[in-house]
């Protein structure tokens, strides 16, 4: 069993940028794809984006091309989200997950772990 843990959270100014950090722990046999989605006061969970577990590949979420980035430092199981300028209507709970492949942490076919989320709050 694998559990996730968020960090890098907290409330900045619009336009400013913000580094999101999540780390694999646990009985890890196998590489696994990690990913973020976010979840804003009122609104469904949308999926951010996910980096597979080996090969690379990358999926981001409608809109968020451009502006998100995610990277991943296997050697340390963790997975960065890097968040360019800033908008209010970025503010949600950013949560992290672990789970089988790109294509199922995207349709939650398949998610391991959730992490317990980490609010971000954007001001204008």
């Amino acid at each position: 069993q694998v559990q996730v843990s968020e960090s890098g959270g907290g409330l900045v100014q619009a336009g400013e940028s913000l580094r999101l950090s999540c780390t694999l722990s646990g009985l890890i046999f196998r590489p696994y794809c990690m990913g973020w989605f976010r979840q804003a006061r009122g609104k469904e969970r949308e999926f951010v984006a996910a980096i597979a577990g080996v090969g690379g590949e990358i999926a981001y979420g409608d809109g968020e091309k451009g502006r998100f980035t995610i990277t991943r430092d296997t050697t340390q199981n963790t997975v960065y989200l890097q968040i360019d300028s800033l908008e209010p209507e970025d503010t949600a709970v950013y949560f992290c997950v672990a789970g089988q492949n790109v294509d199922m942490v995207r349709s939650r076919t398949r998610i391991d772990a959730w992490g317990q989320g980490i609010r971000v709050t954007v001001s204008s």
